[in-house]
């Protein structure tokens, strides 16, 4: 048996949990992309736009002046008045009329969806690390293993739906926005996923049984005839 071994799951699932709490902080912030439209006249105010799965903030900053090569609103972090709203086939009651009218909501939905299901392979996978830590319960490893591995690929399947999403909004003909920048909830996603696929694979080749190192080690292990 190895002795290192619980100390290399400990280790491993200490880096799985800044996967999954990126993963968290990706699902529930606002900061996936950043839109800004085309700016006509200065020292006026302009309305720039970040979203993420759920709901849509935009925030109207004054503008003084830009360099030659600067055509767009913001940056974002500027003052000004902002208003959020979630989107409208997750609340009827709420209007973003902005995102539904650039984007088709199909790719919204389709995003948030697949990062739920890698929020929830996410948790079982941590709930059976957290039982493998009794005695006699290693084999939960290995499903664990596949769990985080599984919450890897959806949250990134989830970042190229968000990704088309964007480009199709500035491709759009009906759109206002002219430029685009991914923000830092599209970098936790990004992250997450890397931790999340890799940790998943490690702790799996951890979990698999220990091969032998000589050819008499499985003489040694067998047991004795009678």
């Amino acid at each position: 048996m190895d002795e290192n071994k619980p100390l290399k799951v400990r280790l491993t699932f200490s880096v799985i949990l800044v996967g999954v709490s990126l993963l968290f902080a990706a699902v529930v912030t606002d900061h996936w992309a950043v839109l800004s439209p085309k700016v006509e006249e200065y020292n006026t105010t302009c309305e720039a736009a970040h979203f993420g799965l759920w709901r849509l903030c935009t925030k109207r900053i004054f503008i003084q002046g830009q360099g030659p090569k600067e055509k767009g609103c913001g940056p974002i972090s500027l003052p000004g008045e902002r208003n959020c709203s979630y989107f409208k086939h997750f609340t009827p009651g709420e209007s973003s009329e902005i995102f539904e009218v650039t984007t088709q909501k199909e790719y919204s939905i389709s995003a948030a969806a697949i990062a739920i299901f890698s929020v929830g392979f996410a948790i079982i996978g941590t709930i059976c690390v957290l039982f493998s830590f009794r005695k006699k319960k290693d084999y939960l490893l290995k499903p664990a293993s596949m769990f985080y591995t599984f919450a890897g690929l959806c949250i990134i399947i989830s970042v190229e739906v968000m990704r088309q999403s964007v480009k199709r909004m500035i491709d759009s003909k009906e759109t206002v926005w002219i430029e685009y920048s991914y923000s830092w909830s599209f970098a936790c996603a990004c992250s997450s996923f890397v931790l999340l696929f890799i940790c998943g694979i490690v702790l799996l080749l951890i979990a698999l049984p220990r091969f032998p190192q000589n050819p008499w080690e499985t003489c040694m292990d067998a047991e004795p005839e009678h």
